[in-house]
């Protein structure tokens, strides 16, 4: 359990993160960017997404296949995502091909080509890729209801933005909008596995990441009004509305179901007990959705509940896919745990059977480099430094049962209660009082 953590801040802003685990013959290695989807000025949704795609298609120095090439070389484990919140690149290799695995992204990130004939063509890759997920119900209705739970706000937006913004995305305008986030100012960069701390801060320097500031001077315009935008979208707190939407496809063999209320945020010292509530109610196999709907009545094949937190707000939801003629059941099910909840709390057992799984979760990824190296981010970014594991294990410890119904009484409320289902639905009839939790 014990953790050699090491960090570097650099005067431009630059974090240098590091975690070595003797031991080990891997290394991840990951450039964090502590902006994402809901920083992004209204007409610029998905450039992010966009430009997380776009690095990938060339370099002063690496042409596309160059990059895929080496990629493969070095394991084929080059993971980038965009999220609401961050950007992300990570990569797990052997411990010694990590100099080149540093080169390679480096490169990718200081020096993109950003060509308009690569990004027309990639243009068309993202558009597919949002026609991939209304071909895909859970993706979908996840789509379409994050946009009626934060109504008016960054965070209901889709992170690939829509055709027309994405459409818009020509070299200058993505090039100026790379130069503003995407520097050394919004940049964590963590490294966990058999790695040494100093070796890292010489190859960021090598990389000129240490002199690299947001270069702005040459876009200043552009600049000031993104960073304005950026600023009142993740300042301006959601408010969360509760909607009940039903959409229908009568092609769907089965219907898909989300019920979700607001939660505690990521930086709530109450998160550790949202988790724990979100696992006794769907976390596992032995969660109360899992017995009364799976194992119990045989309604659905999958489902579950889960925690969702940002740096400012949460989401509790519960999910479901079953045949159109049992969402009323299934419905009545999740509502009736929620209420039992509200009204009873919970069991000493049931406590302790969350905390087991969230403490053998915690030390197992431990093992992993990857698992490391996006923890040292995540501390950084959310909290602004590393949370000990002995510290995490002993405020799990002291959740009480007291401190879960506590939560559930304060959010699992009728008023709260937001609902969407995608399906061949014509017959369902959901209303407020059914989902009622008085």
């Amino acid at each position: 359990m014990k953790e050699d953590i090491q960090e570097t801040r650099l005067d431009n802003g630059l974090t240098i993160l590091t975690d070595r685990m003797p031991g080990v013959r891997s290394a991840t290695l990951g450039f964090f960017f502590r902006k994402g989807a809901r920083d992004e000025p209204g007409e610029l949704h998905g450039i992010s997404h966009f430009i997380e795609h776009t690095v990938f298609k060339g370099t002063a120095k690496r042409s596309a296949l160059d990059i895929a090439i080496e990629q493969d070389r070095l394991g084929g484990n080059l993971d980038a995502f965009t999220t609401h919140e961050e950007t992300g690149f990570a990569i797990k290799v052997i411990d010694d091909q990590l100099p080149l695995a540093f080169d390679l992204i480096a490169d990718m990130l200081v020096h993109p080509r950003f060509d308009d004939t690569d990004l027309k063509a990639e243009q068309k890759v993202i558009i597919e890729e949002m026609k991939m997920i209304e071909d895909s119900p859970e993706e979908y209705l996840g789509e379409i209801f994050s946009e009626a739970f934060f109504p008016d706000h960054p965070l209901g937006i889709s992170i690939a933005g829509t055709p027309k913004t994405v459409k818009s995305f020509d070299s200058e305008t993505t090039r100026k909008y790379h130069s503003e986030v995407f520097n050394s100012s919004n940049l964590v960069i963590a490294a966990a596995g058999n790695v040494d701390h100093q070796h890292i801060v010489e190859l960021v320097n090598e990389a000129l990441f240490s002199t690299q500031s947001s270069q702005s001077t040459q876009s200043e315009e552009f600049s000031k009004s993104s960073a304005s935008s950026a600023a009142s979208a993740l300042n301006s707190l959601p408010v969360m509305a509760a909607p009940i939407l039903i959409k229908q496809n009568s092609n769907l063999e089965q219907a898909h179901l989300i019920i979700a209320t607001p939660f505690p945020s990521a930086t709530d010292e109450r998160r550790y007990a949202a988790d724990v509530l979100a696992n006794i109610i769907g976390g596992g196999t032995s969660s109360r959705l899992w017995q009364k709907v799976r194992e119990e009545r045989g309604l659905a094949y999958n489902v579950g509940a889960s925690s969702i937190s940002y740096q400012d707000c949460g989401m509790f939801s519960i999910f479901a896919a079953t045949s159109p003629e049992q969402v009323e059941e299934v419905v009545d099910l999740s509502i009736a745990e929620m209420r039992a909840i509200v009204n009873d709390g919970v069991t000493q057992d049931e406590l302790e059977l969350a905390k087991q799984q969230a403490v053998a979760s915690i030390l197992l990824s431990l093992e992993d480099s990857a698992s490391r190296a996006a923890a040292l981010a995540q501390g950084e970014m959310t909290h602004g430094r590393q949370i000990p594991v002995e510290e995490t294990l002993a405020n799990l410890d002291a959740v009480t049962t007291d401190d879960i119904h506590s939560l559930a009484r304060e959010f699992f409320r009728t008023e709260n209660i937001a609902y969407a289902a995608l399906g061949d639905l014509t017959a369902l009839n959901i209303d407020r009082e059914r989902l009622s939790i008085a």
